[in-house]
Order: structure tokens, then sequence, then C-alpha cells
């Protein structure tokens, strides 16, 4: 018991020590930083650039003549950012004597290249007909139902494309009432019948088995 009393008093006659020490050592790392940001070309105050503290959500704007100040910390990165300039970063030294840092930020035009244009001569009013005549106009989407819709093109479609869950779903259901219906005898065979034969032969002069290009 005495010894807790006695470490409690210990605490209490050195945490205002220890306080004050950590508060030095972050008030000697605190850092006002104040400068201004001009263009290369013409050293001129640049307005609305943000300057923003790299890796933190924090930041200001330069005013009218380019001049800004924040406080930051010794080791931070400044992050110098403002639309049609190349961005910039500025780096404060972890080592710097005193807490007052200032800087003159020079910013670059950045290069935008713009696709070429090709300038032409009017054409001649027979050069304007070839061209309108030969320009291969696509079709529009009634045309395309119109294609689409074609028996022939419907046959390819339905040979070739997966069926659907719905489609799945019906055939099997289909398949398995007629297993049910013949079930205890043997399924009639397609060979012996001759309306399948017909319509065989009718596919076969449509020409449904040939190799079609779509």
């Amino acid at each position: 018991m005495i010894r807790s009393k006695t470490l409690i008093i210990i605490l209490i006659f050195f945490l205002p020590t220890f306080a004050k020490a950590q508060f030095e050592s972050f008030k000697d790392s605190v850092v006002q930083l104040y400068g201004v940001v001009m263009t290369a070309d013409s050293l001129k105050g640049l307005p609305g650039v943000t300057v923003m503290v790299k890796g933190q959500n924090r930041g200001t704007f330069t005013n009218d003549a380019g001049v800004f100040s924040i406080v930051i910390l010794k080791g931070d990165k400044v992050e110098f950012t403002s639309i049609g300039f190349k961005p910039k970063l500025a780096e404060i030294p972890i080592d710097l004597k005193g807490n007052q840092f200032s800087i003159i930020q020079l910013m670059v035009n950045d290069t935008v290249f713009l696709p070429a244009t090709i300038i032409k001569q009017r054409p001649s009013r027979e050069q304007f007909e070839r061209e309108f005549l030969n320009t291969e106009v696509p079709d529009d989407n009634i045309e395309v139902a119109r294609i689409n819709n074609n028996a022939a093109v419907r046959r390819f479609l339905m040979s070739s494309l997966p069926a659907d869950g719905r489609e799945a779903s019906a055939q099997y259901m289909r398949q398995y009432s007629r297993k049910l219906y013949y079930s205890g005898q043997i399924a009639p065979q397609n060979i012996f019948n001759p309306v399948a034969w017909a319509e065989f032969i009718q596919a076969w002069k449509r020409g449904d088995f040939k190799k079609k290009k779509y």
C-alpha cells in the first residue's frame, strides 16, 4: 500500500515535467510556412492554387496575389496544384532551424496536345455528288429488325444460339412428359414416321442443311 502511494506521488511530481517536455518537442516541430506562387514564364502571382499537405486532408489556397500561409510540421511534403499547370511538390527540411519557412514556388504550364485538324477546300458539286452516292449508310433499327425476323435467319439463330432458362426448362418438361407417356412400352421411331420424312424433305429443299454465312 505504501509502495503504491509512493508511486502515485512520483507520477504526480514528474507528470507536469514530462508533459511540458512533450509540448516543447511538438512546439519545436511546428513550422509556419508562407510564400508566393508565381508563373515560371512571367513571374506573376498565381491565384487559386491549391496548397495541400501530402497524405493529409489539410491545405489552403493562394490569394489574388498568389500568397499563402499554412501551419505544417517539419518533414512534411507540400503539393501545389492548379488547372493548366504541372503539379509541384516541396519538402520541408526535417532539420530546419526555427519555426518559420518561406518559399517561392514557380508553376510551369502543362502542355496539352490537341488532335490535328485538317482543313480541306470546299468540294465541287460533282465531287460532293460522287461522295454522297458512294457513302454507305448503316441500316436503321427497322431494317435491322426486318433482317433478324427473316425466316432463314431465325432458323439459323435457333440452331446456333443456346437456349435460355425458360426454353431449357420447357424442353426438359416435354422430354420428361414424353418419357412418362411411353413408360412401359417402346417409343415410336421417327425413321418410320411419314410426317417426319415429309418435314425432312421440305427442309432439304429449302436448304436448311447448307452452310450459310450471316
